[in-house]
């Protein structure tokens, strides 16, 4: 039997947590058109299982923050973890497209992971020391996604596609054992009563500080998601790639993603939030710019579609420690709420452009369009980060300003 853990989670821990809610994003992407195959649906319609699982992991974050300032991270936690294991395997199960779309969307309670490590990183942790334990999280993290979609095609070759959600079934049910043996509560100032805390949601609402930094790490995410939604169709209908290698290919931005965090990790203690933030809006805004310029030029090589989403992982990998620890430190009491709100913006980004990525790369524009909409959502990050640095620039002044 497992004791019930009484101290904060071990880092690796929350590696694992986090790295779960992200595999469970990506690693059945490419079987895709597989599974269109076998439920006889349309493609846009089983690409519903992304926009679908982003949308409602939006709204549980809205619920899984202030839950979790007022019950504790731990019980949130396992709870969000019991109802993942019930949905996967359902969704292993299932012969029905509705069914298995109604139970993957469910699969969205697994964002606690994620959610939930950020908010126990803040507890225990000040702004610049947690933005660099999120960095050395967010690396190894990357592994997840990395080889998600190269586990997820090879699954599908031997196996078929279901045999990725049996594998989320498995991998939820050693979690959850892990998390009840190690994962102690870290909310020592948990609110009285629920309706007190949801009260307390204004106060974030009011700040502009944490608008700015929230919408940097969402429209830097939103670039990764995009990618995610145009990558496969581009690679099929205009590079003929098989699902393995697809895989292999689609693990670039992941594996810029790692480079960036651990650079975050090494960083985040010497300069100031908002320059890290700029500095991986600029990476990744200038490696889209100069693909889509090669791209005008009428070079049409695979290397284009995915050598500059390696400049998008560098970049967000840079950006997203300190934007997430820049949120979660506007008020430190309010860590869980400002972690499900922060989250609740990025994953609705991504669910908002997912359709736009795919309606994008089915027409005409291909490897062109799907850059173009990596650019614009990138942009918009570096513009929420230069926002946070107009934001505490013009606070320090004011505050120089004020009598003694």
């Amino acid at each position: 039997m497992f004791r019930s853990a009484s101290s904060p989670p071990r880092f690796s821990t929350l590696i694992l947590l986090t790295g779960l809610s992200l595999l469970s994003l990506n690693m059945f992407l490419p079987s895709l058109s597989n599974m269109a195959v076998d439920f006889r649906a349309d493609y846009s319609l089983v690409s519903l299982s992304i926009a679908g699982y982003l949308a409602i992991t939006a709204v549980l974050q809205l619920l899984i923050g202030p839950l979790s300032d007022r019950f504790g991270r731990r019980p949130v936690l396992l709870v969000c973890l019991a109802i993942f294991i019930l949905a996967s395997l359902v969704c292993a199960l299932t012969t029905d497209i509705w069914v298995f779309l109604a139970f993957r969307v469910l699969q969205g309670v697994v964002i606690a992971g994620w959610a939930l490590s950020l908010a126990m990183i803040r507890d225990v942790a000040p702004p610049r020391e947690a933005a660099s334990l999120i960095g050395y999280v967010s690396m190894a993290m990357a592994v997840s996604p990395m080889i998600g979609p190269i586990f997820g095609g090879a699954l599908d070759e031997a196996l078929g596609w279901r045999a990725s959600f049996y594998t989320y079934f498995i991998v939820g049910l050693c979690l959850f054992a892990l998390s009840w043996a190690d994962v102690g509560e870290t909310n020592a100032n948990r609110s009285s009563t629920l309706v007190r805390q949801f009260r307390m949601y204004p106060q974030l609402l009011r700040a502009p500080r944490f608008w700015g930094y929230a919408l940097c790490m969402a429209f830097s995410t939103a670039a990764f998601h995009a990618f995610l939604a145009g990558a496969p169709l581009v690679a099929a209908t205009l590079y003929e790639m098989s699902p393995s290698m697809l895989g292999v290919s689609m693990g670039s931005i992941s594996a810029g993603f790692m480079f960036g965090s651990f650079l975050s990790g090494r960083l985040a203690w010497r300069f100031a939030l908002t320059s890290m933030m700029i500095a991986g809006r600029l990476v990744a805004c200038t490696g889209l710019l100069v693909g889509l310029l090669l791209l005008a030029s009428g070079i049409t090589h695979v290397l284009l579609l995915f050598g500059p989403t390696i400049f998008v992982g560098i970049g967000n990998g840079l950006t997203t420690p300190s934007s997430s620890a820049g949120a979660l430190s506007v008020n430190p009491q309010l860590a869980g709420s400002a972690s499900g709100l922060a989250g609740a913006l990025t994953v609705a980004s991504g669910a908002l452009l997912t359709p736009i990525a795919s309606v994008a790369v089915a027409g005409d524009g291909g490897a062109t369009a799907l850059l173009a909409v990596m650019l614009s959502t990138s942009a918009l990050g570096l513009a929420a980060a230069l926002f946070v640095f107009w934001v505490e620039r013009r606070e320090k002044r004011d505050a120089s300003d004020e009598p003694v």
